[in-house]
This record gives C-alpha cells, structure tokens and sequence, in this order.
C-alpha cells in the first residue's frame, strides 16, 4: 500500500501539504499583543494566501486544508510549528510561545481525520516548535535550541524521531528576546542536497562548520534582505524553491547557484506577521 505521510526532509519532491486558509483570528490581530508589524487586513490576506496555493498546485502538491477553528489564535496560519511528520508518523510538538498553545490539538484533529498515526506528543515542560527543526537530510535532524525549543523538547524529540535519525543541537542566539520569533529555520534554509540559503551574522559557528564539512554550497543572504526574510525558502523539489517577494539579491543568488525560484506576494501573511513561505506550511509528505 501506497503510504500517505512521511516528510523527513526540506527538499525531497513535496507531494502533500498543509495549510491554514487566514481566517478572522488573524485579521483581527492585536499588533502589539501578537508582535506583529501592524494589523493585517483579512481580505488582502486571503488573496495572497489563495495565490500561495495556486503556485503549490501548479508545481502538482495536493493541498490540504486545516479547517479546525481555532478563534483565539492568530498565529495558526503558520502551521509548520505545531507538528512534524516522520516515516513513523505525526509527532505532535508543544508550543514555546505561549500565545499557541493550543494549536497542537488542530493539528492532532486533522492527521486523525486524513488517517495519519499519531507517533509521538510532546508532554510536560517540553517545548519544541517545527521552526527550529531542519533535516539536512532524511537521518538527520537539526533542532534550534532557544526560546521556542528547550532542552526538554530536545531529549523528548530524541525519543520520538525514528531510531536511525540522529539529532544535532544547534544553540541560537538571543537575538531580539523572548518575544520576538527567532527559530533555526530564520536564518537557514535547505533546498538543495548541497544547497543551503543562509544569514551568516547569526549562524553558530559550530553548526556553519558542520555544513561545510557535509558538503554544503552557503547562498548568503545580504543583511537589507534578512528583514524580509530572505533566508525563509521552502523548496517544493531539489533546486526548486519558493520566496517571499522583495528578495532580488537572494533570489539572483539561488539562482545563480542552479535553483529555479518563484516568488509570492506576502505584505499580509508575512511581512506584517514575520513567517515566510516555509512557516505557511507543513510538509505532509515528500517523496
């Protein structure tokens, strides 16, 4: 039988994803309660949101959507954080940002509902958010340690990955504070095999070395286009990759370095909310 779920890695061809259509909760955000830039507008929101999903099914992803209420979460547009799904399953993580807590459930619903196991959940103190998870490759996973992620997570997602993946800690800096959003993937992306985007300035050395060492070619992110988030690029297939807009130099970058890009408009479901085309979705299967 066909298997219908498994996504251990960033770039391996994305056949099935997850996504939260903007609903009321998001345009009625409370900027500063919810640190956004300023209020989104719902119905411009949408449209950018439809225009996401109509490049995903024309590059053939089946869309799926989670149409779980969720009222006083604004931030569940953004449903790369609450889950991952492994060979083994779902495991469903626990928010560090205490604003989404709650959201896992949303994501435990609609894995029961496609009739994906769910393999693992996070419990107790543990805190991990998908933002801070990155595979560089399917049997290893690199886990942000910082404000969204703890120590807990880490020993408990130790136990819920497949027992040959091995996990590699990659502490973040304190950057902004606890409010503001800095995960792993904020200034990394994979989209290639070999082929990473990267904002060098706040890269650990350790984790910059061990990239080098495994073979890695680093597009670097100019400092003007971090803001933008020029480093968030989710790639639909080795090489082919999809951005936020306003990124030239990244863009010409990746495509100098053997990528195809295409761009979305995000004003509302990015730039106002600070999460980029990656942070809009959750792989649900790469194959």
């Amino acid at each position: 039988m066909t298997r219908n779920f498994g996504s251990q890695s960033m770039v391996a061809p994305l056949q099935t994803v997850l996504v939260k259509r903007p609903s009321p909760a998001f345009g009625n955000a409370d900027p500063e309660k919810w640190h956004y830039t300023e209020r989104p507008s719902l119905p411009k929101a949408q449209n950018e949101h439809d225009a996401l999903v109509n490049l995903l099914h024309a590059e053939g992803v089946e869309v799926v959507y989670h149409d779980v209420e969720l009222p006083d979460h604004a931030d569940a547009i953004f449903v790369h954080d609450p889950s991952i799904v492994t060979n083994d399953g779902a495991i469903i993580l626990q928010m560090g940002k205490d604003l989404r807590r709650g959201e896992e459930g949303g994501h435990t619903a609609v894995y029961q509902k496609l009739g994906i196991p769910i393999h693992y959940q996070l419990h107790g103190d543990a805190c991990a958010e998908g933002g801070d998870l990155l595979w560089l490759d399917e049997k290893t996973l690199a886990v942000g340690q910082g404000f969204r992620t703890n120590a807990a997570g880490l020993a408990q997602l130790r136990q819920a990955v497949p027992a040959d993946v091995e996990i590699i800690p990659v502490p973040l800096p304190y950057y902004e504070g606890e409010v503001a959003c800095l995960h792993l993937m904020s200034f990394i992306s994979v989209v290639a095999e070999d082929v990473a985007v990267v904002y060098l300035p706040l890269m650990p050395v350790p984790f910059y070395q061990l990239l080098k060492s495994r073979g890695f070619r680093l597009v670097e992110v100019p400092e003007e286009e971090f803001g933008t988030m020029g480093p968030n690029v989710l790639a639909l297939s080795p090489g082919n990759c999809v951005m936020l807009d306003r990124n030239p130099v990244t863009q010409q970058r990746l495509e100098v370095a053997g990528c195809r890009v295409q761009t979305y408009r995000g004003d509302e479901i990015s730039l106002k909310a600070e999460g980029g085309a990656t942070c809009l979705t959750r792989p649900i299967l790469r194959n």
